[in-house]
């Protein structure tokens, strides 16, 4: 079976370019299941319901959030629906799930979770031990699972993909923006790529307009930033994954510049 991973989705930009890509990559892959980083679908940070009811209406399977996950109040109307994804390595007491079982377009339980990084980024529980526990959990139920780990720091996301090597069949990391070049089946037989890069404006620091995040830079001022428009490069990847065994047969990174109009505007 195939996966399609897609890393985090910035903006309207990001959003029209991934829909569009996604058209062909049905034709070309043929995927079974569509996970999306969408943390920074609404506006370049958070998720609403509209946005997420858009995504599903675009065969989006399962929605991964990360450390913008409620940055938008809106979010609690769809924190609880079970295909959207916050780290799982939130305290028990915080809203929302962080993995799950899924059916793919072929019949086949599909397990899917998310944990977040430490270093550089909020205070959560330990994402070895939440991830130890919850494939535990998935495993028993499915032999295909595939891991976002949403982390600044590479080594902590090689460090994930290396603990659970032949335990799960995909880790996959987002959060960076930046799509590295590193894919591989570790011996295992676990697929990892250390970032699957982010759907968003080309022309950008990271998906936001380039001069107020140069006067940051700059000044050392804080600057409002808005998501920037133009051309969306669309990152992600591709998994063909044995469901008999759960081990990854294949990876291979998606980059996609997409064209689009500049006057594209964050009215959605």
């Amino acid at each position: 079976m195939k996966i399609l991973f897609f890393g985090d989705v910035i903006g309207r930009v990001g959003r029209e370019g991934l829909y569009s890509v996604l058209r062909q990559a049905r034709q070309t892959h043929q995927p079974d299941f569509i996970i999306v980083n969408a943390e920074n679908a609404a506006h370049g940070k958070g998720l609403t319901p509209k946005i997420a009811e858009e995504m599903w209406d675009n065969g989006i399977d399962v929605l991964t959030m990360g450390n913008h996950t409620f940055d938008r109040k809106e979010i609690g109307a769809v924190i609880d629906d079970p295909r959207v994804l916050r780290p799982a390595n939130y305290p028990a007491s915080v809203a929302g799930h962080g993995s799950g079982i899924f059916k793919s377009r072929s019949g086949i339980p599909v397990g899917v979770l998310q944990v977040m990084g430490r270093v550089y980024m909020p205070m959560t529980d330990c994402p070895f031990q939440t991830a130890d526990k919850e494939t535990a959990r998935l495993r028993e139920k499915a032999n295909v699972i595939f891991v976002d780990i949403h982390a600044e720091i590479t080594s902590e996301k090689a460090g994930m993909a290396w603990y659970l090597d032949g335990k799960v069949s995909a880790v996959i990391g987002s959060h960076t923006h930046t799509q590295t070049a590193d894919e591989r089946i570790l011996p295992g037989g676990t697929a990892f790529l250390t970032d699957a890069g982010a759907c968003g404006p080309h022309n950008s620091i990271i998906g936001m307009d380039i001069q107020p995040a140069l006067k940051r830079f700059l000044t050392g001022l804080h600057q409002p930033l808005t998501v920037a428009t133009g051309d969306a490069m669309v990152c992600g990847c591709v998994i063909d994954i044995d469901e008999s065994t759960g081990k990854a047969r294949s990876i291979q990174r998606l980059r996609e510049l997409v064209p689009l109009p500049t006057t594209l505007s964050e009215d959605k």
